[in-house]
């Protein structure tokens, strides 16, 4: 099989996969997609946080601990089978996506007060509006929450 075939062969059964799993998560919007964003720059920023600063609350001496990243992983595939789930719900209860968003704001907002922490350990400055964004986002993911109850 030429390399060029095998390539694309390849690239067609990830993106046939990606499509596949966005598909179950409620469909790519823009809330997804933000959400996705979120897990991975937490991800990255936790992972620099313990290998250059080690001021990790993962580990017992705050550096980088694999087992500790692996776990984390297995965490934010958590956020995605909750999301999953939710929009499970919502074909099932015909709440047109509601549960869902309510569930990937409450998820958006969690990330980005966990890059706030670490963008904090690592020193960088942060506009009061970044956090008040964050706020906002939880509160408005909480209040679609609690009005499906």
């Amino acid at each position: 099989m030429p390399a060029k075939t095998m390539y694309l062969s390849v690239l067609g059964a990830i993106s046939a996969a990606g499509a596949a799993v966005a598909s179950l998560l409620g469909g790519w919007d823009q809330a997804l997609e933000t959400l996705v964003w979120m897990i991975g720059i937490d991800f990255i920023l936790g992972i620099l946080v313990a290998l250059l600063w080690h001021k990790s609350n993962k580990s017992s001496d705050g550096s980088f601990d694999s087992h500790s990243s692996f776990k984390g992983l297995f965490r934010k595939g958590g956020i995605l089978l909750v999301v999953l789930i939710a929009a499970r719900l919502d074909s099932y209860m015909q709440t047109d996506g509601y549960i869902r968003t309510a569930v990937i704001l409450f998820f958006i907002a969690n990330e980005g007060f966990s890059i706030i922490e670490n963008l904090g350990i690592m020193g960088v400055p942060l506009p009061d509006a970044i956090r008040e964004a964050f706020s906002a986002i939880r509160t408005s993911g909480e209040k679609k929450n609690s009005s499906t109850e």
